[in-house]
């Protein structure tokens, strides 16, 4: 009852039929997250895109300057010294062949996957299992690495990987609601101009159609999408 009169409320706070600015959107979505704990701030696209053909799918990571308030749990596939050197790095679990009992086990405690290249001929045995949950590890993303602490460390700082679902759109949690205004709005323009950097070739037409804003047990906030791209295009 509470969080039906908090969402309410949370509604009659602004116009839903409007389309607001980067910055009024933050300010709106910060001042309906009330719940009781540190709602995440999430941001959505609308991409001009079918990624039903390959030519045309949008997918990366992206480094957010002010990370995204959240801890990621980190699994590595590696033996030996690369294993030590994944521990060493503070990768949460770290295994081979026993790890990979554990996935097919349907134990996996660890949002994002990291692999060395030799590991990938076990790992994608697996890939029924990771690669509807988006875990599975990807060299263009810098999931096949040798660079083991340098992909964790990255990881651990606040990296978002980001890719367009079938509706060609793209949504990532970009912060925490405590964040301070600029920067929350500083990762979400960090976010957007790495989606414009991976335009696809196949892309006809707008390729940014729509955004939004919203915090975890929030209302959406329509972005005019001219506030994003002015910034991505200086």
């Amino acid at each position: 009852m509470a969080k039906n009169k908090r969402l309410a409320s949370a509604y009659n706070a602004f116009d839903r039929t409007k389309t607001y600015s980067l910055a009024e959107a933050v300010k709106i979505v910060k001042g309906n997250a009330r719940a009781k704990f540190d709602e995440t701030v999430e941001f959505s696209m609308n991409l001009g895109i079918d990624p039903r053909h390959a030519d045309q799918m949008v997918r990366g990571l992206i480094g957010l300057p002010n990370g995204t308030g959240k801890t990621l749990r980190v699994g590595v596939f590696a033996r030996g010294a690369k294993a030590e050197e994944a521990q060493a790095a503070g990768a949460d679990v770290v295994g081979a062949e026993d790890l990979a009992e554990k996935v097919q086990a349907g134990e996996i405690a660890f949002d994002r996957c990291i692999a060395t290249p030799d590991m990938m001929a076990l790992v994608g045995r697996l890939g029924k299992i990771l690669g509807p949950r988006g875990l599975m590890p990807n060299p263009k993303l810098g999931t096949v690495t040798m660079d083991v602490k340098g992909a964790i460390t990255a990881a651990k700082a606040g990296q978002v990987e980001f890719r367009a679902e079938k509706a060609g759109i793209i949504h990532a949690g970009i912060g925490k609601a405590s964040f301070d205004e600029d920067k929350l709005i500083e990762n979400i323009r960090a976010l957007t101009d790495a989606v414009q950097k991976a335009k696809p070739a196949g892309a006809k037409g707008t390729y940014l159609q729509k955004a939004a804003l919203s915090s975890s047990q929030g209302p959406g906030v329509r972005i005019d999408v001219s506030s994003l791209t002015a910034v991505a295009a200086e």
